[in-house]
């Protein structure tokens, strides 16, 4: 329920950015993903404080919240050079990789 309510108040500050003129209509959805992502970080903490036998891992809405920030940024440096936004998304998938591998250890 609590993301819900998250989930709303990230589209209506994305919204709110629009009709400000802040950022144009193409940049509306990378804006929702890369709250939405933050948010997804938040709730990797609350897990990690708390967490349950039967639900997905703090490290997994972690890497999941990462990759969404990533997808959104990677969104808005498609406008500037593709090659940007392909750097930042391999950038994001090496780093998990790499923290995987020492989560393994």
């Amino acid at each position: 329920m609590l993301s819900i309510g998250i989930f709303l108040v990230i589209i209506v500050v994305a919204t709110l950015l629009f009709a400000a003129n802040i950022i144009n209509l193409g940049l509306v959805i990378p804006v929702i993903l890369v709250f939405a992502g933050c948010w997804a970080l938040v709730l990797a903490g609350i897990r990690a404080s708390n967490p349950q036998k039967y639900e997905r891992g703090a490290f997994s809405t972690m890497g999941l919240g990462l990759f969404m920030i990533a997808v959104g940024g990677a969104w808005y440096l498609f406008g500037i050079n593709w090659l940007y936004s392909l750097a930042l998304i391999l950038l994001v998938l090496a780093a998990l990789a790499i923290a995987a591998a020492l989560r393994r250890k």
